[in-house]
């Protein structure tokens, strides 16, 4: 799994009002929860940037001042209106330990339901797994190939080796949609 690197600084302060002062200066306060103790610190904004506002999942170096951890995206919280990032959590890992993390869906191929017309519909664009560290993907491959008009790919049909796959085995990943086009030309088809 790929991993990015964030640099921070203790937290001398804890508390709303130098949270606020963070904020303006353009750093973000963050905990991370797991270690030997609660570690408060903040970093800055623009450092989560690539961490935040993609798709990937990814797995966190945390520098803090000069001290380093391995981490997990724990949650964000942002600004109701104007989308600030206002605080972020991170859960240490340890290498022995499985972790539980959100997974991007990619498809692969070409559906036969959608060269007949039908459209592509990912209806669950992350899976949650249970995996250790070394071990977890960079994503969840869904070959789409074979799926006609009307077919759906499942949790259960997955597999990935030492991982856990969280989800109900009978949760639609991916469905292939039949569009009026596409119906009109199969029942037209059956009266051939």
């Amino acid at each position: 799994m790929k991993s990015i690197e964030v640099v921070g600084f203790h937290r001398e302060n804890l508390g709303t009002k130098y949270s606020k002062q963070l904020r303006a200066e353009g750093n973000v306060p963050c905990v991370l929860y797991g270690a030997d103790d609660h570690v408060h610190f903040h970093a800055p904004m623009y450092l989560f940037r690539d961490l935040l506002y993609t798709p990937q999942a990814y797995l966190v170096k945390l520098n803090i001042e000069g001290k380093e951890y391995d981490a997990i995206l724990q949650d964000a919280q942002f600004h109701p209106i104007s989308e600030m990032i206002f605080h972020v959590d991170f859960l240490h890992i340890a290498p022995n330990k499985k972790v539980k993390m959100d997974i991007p869906v990619k498809t692969v191929g070409v559906s036969e339901g959608v060269k007949l017309g039908g459209t592509l519909y990912v209806k669950n664009r992350k899976l949650r797994v249970a995996a250790f560290p070394k071990d977890l993907p960079d994503f969840i491959e869904v070959d789409i190939t074979s799926l006609k008009l009307g077919d759906t790919f499942k949790v259960g049909s997955l597999s990935i080796e030492s991982v856990e796959f969280l989800a109900n085995p009978k949760v639609t990943v991916v469905q292939i949609n039949a569009s009026r086009t596409a119906r009109a030309a199969a029942g037209a088809d059956e009266e051939a």
